[in-house]
């Protein structure tokens, strides 16, 4: 099974023992707003995408799930 977008980040997270309140501080964002993307409830923009994949030095491919 895939993860969702929403999951996917909060496994990257996680497997940096941030909160999701430090998170939001390292990206500029509100914790409410990365409970929101994580849960999919709401859509990242294209900078909110750029910065998470620059925070976790990742490519946009993986988290949209789009081949490489």
């Amino acid at each position: 099974m895939e993860l969702t977008l929403g999951e996917k980040i909060r496994k990257l997270r996680e497997e940096m023992s941030l909160t999701q309140a430090m998170l939001g501080k390292k990206l500029n964002m509100t914790q409410r707003k990365i409970s929101y993307i994580e849960q999919d409830k709401y859509e990242p923009s294209i900078d909110d995408i750029r910065a998470i994949c620059l925070f976790f030095h990742i490519s946009a491919d993986f988290l949209l799930d789009l081949p490489e």
